[in-house]
């Protein structure tokens, strides 16, 4: 998860954004041989914090925006939530279904980082290379068109773009990672983060106990690298999915690493909120009262149930 989603959506204040990120899955790679698997995907990621009442339909009027007609084509959200182990998160969900094809993950975020999330986010994730081949109706992710020279009328197909790296990608994650480098790398970047936590811990701790001026105690909060501690997590997450492809981690190994970034991911989260909370206008986030609170995560589970449309 970038940053951009996972510590966002922490704490109070509201907040609203859509990017394209990458997201990156060793074991997924097919050598580029299967149209519809990636070890590489785009998608646009949205987060809605606090999500307005009506996230579904406003869901449903961008599918038409591009292009879909709901008229002509099934729309399923079928039940499937979520949830990231090595980063103590999860949320309850749909899975959205075009035809049978799997177009977006629907999240209402629940736990991040460890931590209860108030007010909840949405988050939507659009694959793109999925609906892109929906919408120019080609069987194979490849053949998408990437670009059209305007006045030629050439094309460059996402295979152009892409095919090479799935395929070199996929040799390396499968066949070539150096086992022993990437267990080293996940050590040292785990170490490292795990240094920038506690130095965090034991400045806190000191501007406590010398009952430093708040604006002072503020300042040297809010320059703290926590998002250089993240970066660190995320990099061992992904060297542990390195690791995972190539077969180097038995079951009970397993168990003990994602425990490992998940210490990291929950105290990075745990900072990230009391860095937060320095912030000026952190007091300013209008909270409300325990039995709105209640009432408004109990009508988001209750909208949770599998809709035709």
């Amino acid at each position: 998860m970038a940053p951009e989603t996972f510590l966002r959506v922490l704490g109070p204040k509201p907040y609203k954004v859509a990017y394209v990120q990458p997201s990156r899955r060793p074991a997924d790679g097919r050598y580029g041989e299967n149209p519809n698997r990636l070890f590489k995907h785009l998608q646009l990621q949205v987060i809605l914090k606090p999500p307005p009442e009506n996230v579904q339909e406003l869901y449903l009027e961008s599918l038409e925006a591009i292009g879909i007609d709901l008229r002509q084509h099934d729309i399923k959200f079928e039940e499937d939530n979520w949830e990231a182990p090595t980063l103590s998160a999860w949320g309850v969900g749909w899975q959205v279904m075009l035809d049978g094809l799997e177009i977006t993950q629907f999240t209402y975020f629940q736990q991040c980082g460890g931590v209860d999330l108030f007010p909840i986010s949405v988050e939507l994730t659009y694959g793109l290379e999925r609906i892109g081949a929906f919408l120019q109706d080609v069987d194979s992710i490849y053949d998408i068109v990437w670009s059209r020279d305007p006045e030629t009328g050439q094309e460059v197909k996402y295979g152009d773009v892409r095919l090479a790296e799935e395929l070199q990608f996929s040799v390396y994650n499968f066949e070539i990672a150096d086992v022993v480098a990437a267990q080293e790398h996940f050590n040292e970047y785990w170490q490292e983060c795990r240094e920038i936590l506690n130095r965090f811990n034991t400045m806190k701790k000191a501007l406590d106990e010398l009952k430093a001026p708040s604006d002072q105690r503020d300042r040297v909060l809010k320059r703290f690298p926590l998002l250089a501690a993240y970066d660190l997590c995320l990099k061992c997450s992904h060297l542990f999915n390195i690791l995972d492809a190539r077969g180097a981690i038995s079951v009970t190994e397993r168990v003990g690493v994602i425990g490992r970034v998940r210490a990291l991911a929950v105290g990075i989260a745990k900072a990230w909120v009391e860095q937060q909370e320095s912030e000026p206008d952190a007091s300013e986030s209008s909270i409300e009262p325990a039995p709105i609170r209640d009432k408004i995560n109990k009508r988001h589970q209750e909208t949770l149930s599998p809709a035709t449309i």
